[in-house]
């Protein structure tokens, strides 16, 4: 392989990593195993630290395809808590207010998950690297500084109930490129009259690359060992 003119990894980014520190551990590992100072590498389509799943690197010029798997359509498993909610959607941020569940019924779950398929219109959660006024939300969010952001439109192609176990309900969501996923448990909730945020997230696919094409970051220096790796001037 060579990754200096350009090569395209698929990696398994883990609990509590940011993407950039999948990037920046997959460049340290490859740049010493080149025996160079500098290479280019970035990837497609960010996570956050409490989400894992399939995340793809690009090396060299195949970095100028990482727009081109930004647009794919992506495939998550993600499971939402009813009944309460948190400022992020997720775990990142203490538990803020708490709703009733006992009128939530596995047939009124799916009712509203019909509602959310096709293309909708989604209000990005404050605590999202959105830009406004030239600054991420969630440096606002952080400092306790309310924002408003703009709903922007973008498509649900499926939505599916896998596990119902209240509080606890599991999807699958299969969806274009902008979706917040903590952004659709904060609407689903509220849809059901009461609360949600997210307390698991997987990415299991982005167009054709599903997880279990994906490399462990364990797994990283076995596979740097074995591929032929050819450098160029």
């Amino acid at each position: 392989m060579d990754f200096i003119a350009g090569e395209v990894i698929y990696l398994n980014k883990p609990l509590e990593w940011t993407s950039f520190d999948l990037v920046n551990r997959f460049r340290h590992k490859l740049t010493r195993k080149l025996h160079v100072k500098k290479i280019k590498v970035g990837h497609a389509g960010t996570l956050d630290p409490l989400a894992t799943g399939v995340m793809i690197v690009c090396t060299g010029r195949a970095t100028k395809r990482i727009e081109e798997f930004q647009y794919e359509t992506k495939e998550y498993i993600a499971t939402l808590k009813l009944g309460e909610t948190t400022p992020s959607f997720d775990l990142e941020e203490e538990i803020d207010a708490v709703y009733p569940t006992e009128h939530i019924t596995r047939v009124k779950v799916e009712e509203v998950l019909k509602s959310f398929t096709g293309s909708i219109q989604q209000v990005p959660p404050v605590f999202s690297a959105v830009k406004v006024n030239g600054k991420r939300a969630y440096k606002f969010a952080r400092k306790g500084r309310t924002v408003e952001l703009k709903p922007k439109t973008l498509v649900i192609d499926e939505l599916e109930l896998l596990d119902y176990r209240l509080p606890f309900i599991t999807l699958r969501v299969v969806c274009s490129k902008g979706t917040y996923i903590r952004a659709l448990a904060r609407d689903i909730g509220e849809s059901l009259l009461s609360g949600a945020h997210l307390t698991a997230l997987e990415r299991t696919r982005i167009g054709n690359i599903t997880l279990d094409m994906c490399l462990p970051v364990e797994e990283i220096d076995a596979f740097l060992d074995n591929v032929m790796i050819k450098i160029t001037d």
